[in-house]
């Protein structure tokens, strides 16, 4: 066999494997864009079980008792019960120093004056990629004992931001379950669920790491935790309908795996830095409000079913008006 035919093999071959690589990428596509057809229910919207991420200048100095009380004024117009304000995050070893939360005591004083019903979580986390090894279990130990120290300063609960966390992590479930003896709140942002089978292995492959968790690891942090967020943005959709559609998928598995007497939200991406201009453009809070508006009329109604704004300093009034107008919804 002469090098010429050799060529005109593996040329048809690479041309065999992108036009498959096509036709997945548009099966996808379209079962996406499915999943945004259809209108929501009248019903389908607010419960008045919305939750915010909250930045951490409300806990390092930065923003006084004023700041709060505006921040009060805007909160009462909406459904949010629970706000996760940055508190960390933990060091390499685990370690969690007061030195970044001077405030917190402060805050959540102004705050709960002012706002008796929502409760106030510190956001806790750290990248465990080269970063914060939670396999040790010393780092654990570490982690533990700043969520002790942590809660002193009045918060109602913890919510752990640790990523990436790979499926089928044990250690962050023995982390999770012993989590509890410090906090009667408790609650955890995860990866999106593996949306069709097939798709967390292609992904771990590209990215070296789960962007999905499984149903079943899914589930099985769900049983340790009062509260879920699924960051269902970043999702690599490239137009608003497929990332609506992409919501409504991940809307659709979660209150599947979610029990009713828990809180499940669905991460809303008000910011705008993505780092490309099309995720900039497809992903919004309107589309994520329509996604779940979408999964939760097909599902049924369900009291403990919010959004969850990503992030206060980087949302936009027009970010706050798509909330208002496609999920509060008057």
């Amino acid at each position: 066999m002469n090098a010429r035919t050799v060529i005109r093999r593996g040329l048809r071959l690479l041309t065999l494997a992108l036009a498959i690589v096509l036709a997945l990428v548009g099966l996808l596509a379209a079962a996406l864009r499915l999943q945004f057809t259809g209108a929501p229910a009248a019903w389908a919207k607010s419960t008045g079980n919305d939750a915010l991420w909250l930045g951490h200048a409300w806990v390092d100095g930065r923003r006084t008792e004023r700041d709060v009380e505006q921040l009060a004024v805007r909160l009462r117009a909406t459904g949010i019960k629970d706000v996760y304000v940055h508190s960390g995050p933990f060091n390499w070893d685990g370690t969690l120093s007061p030195d970044k939360y001077p405030n917190a005591g402060n805050f959540v004083k102004w705050l709960r004056e002012r706002l008796p019903a929502v409760r106030i979580s510190a956001w806790l986390g750290q990248a465990v990629k080269n970063g914060l090894d939670l396999d040790d279990p010393k780092a654990r130990e570490n982690v533990l004992s700043g969520v002790a120290a942590i809660m002193k300063q009045g918060y109602d609960g913890i919510h752990y931001n640790f990523e990436p966390i790979g499926d089928g992590d044990t250690e962050f479930l023995e982390l999770l379950e012993r989590t509890r003896r410090h906090t009667g709140l408790l609650s955890t942002s995860t990866p999106q669920i593996e949306p069709y089978p097939g798709l967390r292995l292609t992904a771990r492959a590209l990215l070296s790491h789960d962007k999905y968790w499984s149903q079943g690891y899914f589930k099985q942090v769900v049983d340790r935790v009062d509260q879920v967020a699924v960051m269902t943005y970043d999702s690599f959709t490239p137009l608003q309908s497929l990332y609506g559609g992409y919501v409504a998928r991940q809307a659709e598995l979660a209150l599947d795996l979610v029990p009713a007497a828990k809180a499940l939200y669905i991460g809303a991406p008000a910011y705008h830095d993505h780092g490309v201009a099309w995720a900039d453009n497809a992903e919004s809070v309107a589309m994520a409000a329509e996604g779940a508006r979408l999964a939760l009329s097909e599902h049924g109604r369900r009291e403990r079913f919010g959004l969850a704004l990503y992030v206060d300093f980087a949302a936009t009034e027009e970010d706050w008006r798509e909330y208002a107008t496609r999920w509060m919804i008057g």
